[in-house]
């Protein structure tokens, strides 16, 4: 199964979600991007890696590097992205689940980072959870 995960900028929540589909099914085919391509957030890259995740290797991508891919499910993370999801090819199951933008969040690094902690363990449970529906 062929999936990507979009939000707006492909530097948090997208790249949360592609990191835990992939560590929930090994199975299963994961990209994500972005409507812009924003690079990689310090914050989101610093919350997975408290979890044990590296996130060095991951890219921030453009949506529309994806559009001639043929995808089994859309996951849309964040209402803009699914306001401005393409028109992707073939058959696909659009999923939309918006989190909160941690980059938005306001306050000291530490404020920061317990929004990004509580957004990244929201992202884990939706992800667990859609995970086990799909299989």
């Amino acid at each position: 199964m062929k999936i990507i995960v979009l939000c707006t900028g492909n530097s948090c929540r997208s790249q949360m979600a592609e990191a835990f589909l992939k560590m929930y099914d090994k199975n299963l085919i994961v990209y994500s991007a972005g409507v812009e391509a924003h690079g990689l957030n310090p914050y989101m890259m610093k919350v997975m890696s408290e979890i044990g995740f590296d996130m060095k290797g991951h890219n921030s991508d453009k949506m529309e590097k994806y559009l001639d891919y043929d995808f089994d499910i859309v996951l849309t993370v964040c209402d803009n992205a699914e306001k401005k999801c393409p028109f992707l090819k073939g058959k696909h199951k659009h999923i939309h689940n918006s989190f909160l933008d941690p980059a938005n969040s306001k306050g000291d690094d530490e404020s920061k980072l317990k929004v990004y902690r509580e957004v990244r363990d929201q992202i884990s449970f939706f992800v667990k959870s859609f995970v086990k529906k799909i299989n």
